[in-house]
């Protein structure tokens, strides 16, 4: 199929997004004003504008909506905080549902903060990032459970974000990655897609996309040994994405192998959020195409465009038809 034939499709799918669904804060700083505090003589990093935007699983989301899905919706847990009130309203302002996130206390909102020079426009001082490292309270849990059940039968695509690189705190439990393997065989006919970042393994019967370092690392864990067809048997879904950045994607097939070639760009501006946009276009590709490769080619076609942009950006279908216009 085409991509003009591919995006004609869009608009009659609906798409989830469950898991760590983030807040990002661009914060520009002013380094003459970096004055010491008269408390503490410790420096103040003067910020002096802020930019907020979807991240981790909300960068999914905003790349599904920009896609033209017809209806796309997020679950996580946020808390009962600032950060979780503006995601809700940058996910909304892109045409995500935010009706099915659980807002919960005794957490907060993971949010990542990053800190931008307003002389260089460069990132140069550590992120603040807001975490959670304790386990989801069982009540909580339970919540996330229940929503997903009950709204999964409404979406034509899943897509899983296990964005948390902590042990604990994450909304990706391994209940609710085992829920997602019972709604795999329940549902057959469903597009389901994870991203990990730690946990590859932990998965059962999806498609997982990790990148070359996470699915190294998962592998290592399993068999101290970089084993790509091992790591798709133990997760035993019927295929791997393996991301190479700006090299392109191995796909992992029990059959074998196949390597999609990455599109050409020169001087990417933000490779941030690259294999999110990857994952939106693959997952909506697949449930059309039904082709693991169709759609990673799909799915490198969105993230060469959104690396052309500053921070997590989105490809729109008037962009892919022109990048593609066969």
């Amino acid at each position: 199929m085409t991509t003009a034939e591919i995006l004609r499709a869009f608009p009659g799918l609906k798409a989830l997004v469950v898991g760590d669904i983030c807040l990002d804060r661009w914060c520009r700083y002013e380094p003459s004003a970096a004055e010491p505090s008269r408390e503490t003589g410790i420096p103040r990093t003067a910020v002096v504008a802020t930019a907020v935007t979807p991240g981790a699983g909300g960068t999914v989301a905003s790349n599904l909506a920009a896609l033209g899905a017809g209806r796309v919706a997020v679950l996580g847990v946020v808390g009962h905080d600032g950060h979780a009130s503006d995601l809700e309203q940058e996910l909304r302002a892109r045409g995500v549902q935010t009706d099915l996130l659980v807002w919960a206390g005794g957490v907060q909102t993971f949010t990542y903060t990053k800190l931008i020079n307003e002389r260089t426009g460069v990132e140069d001082l550590p992120r603040v990032d807001f975490i959670n490292t304790r386990p989801l309270t069982e009540k909580v849990e339970r919540q996330v459970l229940d929503r997903l059940w009950e709204a999964a039968s409404a979406f034509d695509v899943i897509v899983v974000a296990d964005q948390a690189e902590t042990h604990s705190g994450g909304v990706v439990t391994q209940a609710v990655r085992q829920q997602v393997a019972d709604l795999a065989r329940r549902f057959p006919g469903k597009t389901f897609l994870a991203d990990s970042r730690t946990r590859v393994e932990h998965f059962r019967g999806v498609p997982v996309k990790p990148n070359q370092d996470e699915a190294e690392a998962a592998s290592r864990r399993l068999v101290g040994r970089v084993d790509h067809r091992l790591l798709l048997e133990r997760v035993s879904g019927p295929f791997l994405y393996v991301t190479h950045g700006p090299r392109g994607v191995l796909v992992v097939q029990p059959a074998g192998e196949t390597w999609v070639p990455a599109r050409p760009v020169d001087n990417p501006v933000d490779v941030c959020g690259a294999g999110d946009s990857f994952s939106a276009g693959a997952a909506l590709a697949l449930a059309v195409t039904r082709s693991p490769v169709a759609a990673a080619r799909f799915g490198n076609l969105v993230a060469s465009i959104t690396i052309t942009k500053p921070g997590t950006g989105t490809a729109s279908p008037d962009e892919l038809r022109a990048a593609d216009p066969a």
